[in-house]
């Protein structure tokens, strides 16, 4: 999905947002976010993905900051309400319509809203505008290999009960970032909520970008990327970056249009939760 004039205005929210997580220096946050606009405006073009741009204001917010992690407590913060949250809500856990849900739900999470409009959210069941649930099951009857590319660090607990079922009929790997960008988990968000066990196995894209950049993915990851017999894609950043590849009928999407480029390139309401096969 490519950018759209309504981009702009976002991405550049996301760079005062970080630059003011990454430091308590005034001097020093007035730079990167100078620094960060400069490369938004050199690089913003709608012939481009904005997770293209976003990683690049992001690595130069962190360098300038000599921050690593500006979100890290924000994640932290997330992965407790999603530990609660979950524990709250129902969710049957041998039903793959079910758990599905369940893990669409987790995709409400979004640091650029507040939490208690994110707990209100995260309280109303799901209805997906676009449901290819049943196609997607067809297909995973006949396969052999899954990724399923992870979102934010407060969605593991809902994704939990849909990779342990998934895990019964295929081997599924659950794929993070290998290092921090905005709210995505990482390895290190996962050690720390002590899900490890949980998890089973984990990959990691190699990278530090939202959705994926395959341009700075690892090897291996586009090795598993290219073999698997379908990929599950949590949140928006994977739609606006896949969407971009050539329509194979084995990328699952599942997420919550949160903004209103997605939403219209999806065809779907503001909000909308989508699981679509493409």
């Amino acid at each position: 999905m490519k950018a759209t004039e309504y981009c702009y205005d976002c991405l550049r929210k996301l760079a005062c947002q970080a630059a003011e997580l990454a430091t308590d220096n005034q001097q020093v946050k007035t730079r990167a976010i100078e620094e960060s606009l400069k490369t938004l405006h050199d690089n913003f073009s709608l012939d481009c993905v904005s997770i293209v741009i976003a990683t690049k204001m992001h690595h130069l917010i962190k360098e300038i900051t000599g921050n690593p992690d500006p979100y890290l407590p924000m994640k932290d913060r997330e992965v407790e309400l999603g530990r609660q949250l979950s524990q709250q809500i129902e969710v049957e856990h041998g039903n793959f319509r079910s758990c599905l849900k369940f893990a669409a739900l987790g995709n409400a999470i979004d640091f650029f809203r507040p939490l208690d409009i994110v707990i209100s959210d995260m309280k109303e069941p799901v209805n997906f505008a676009i449901n290819d649930a049943e196609q997607f099951e067809a297909k995973f009857t006949h396969a052999s290999r899954l990724l399923y590319l992870a979102d934010n660090a407060g969605e593991v607990f809902f994704d939990l009960p849909l990779l342990k079922l998934l895990r019964k009929g295929a081997s599924v790997a659950y794929v993070v970032k290998s290092a921090p960008v905005q709210n995505d988990i990482t390895p290190d968000d996962i050690r720390r909520a002590k899900l490890e066990e949980a998890l089973g196995e984990i990959l990691t894209t190699g990278t530090a970008t939202p959705g994926i950049d395959f341009s700075l993915a690892s090897p291996e990851f586009k090795r598993e990327f290219d073999s698997a017999d379908l990929i599950f894609a949590k949140g928006m950043g994977y739609y606006e970056s896949l969407s971009e590849l050539p329509i194979s009928g084995r990328v699952f999407y599942c997420l919550r249009a949160k903004c209103q480029p997605v939403a219209d390139s999806l065809e779907v309401p503001l909000n909308g939760s989508v699981a679509m096969l493409r």
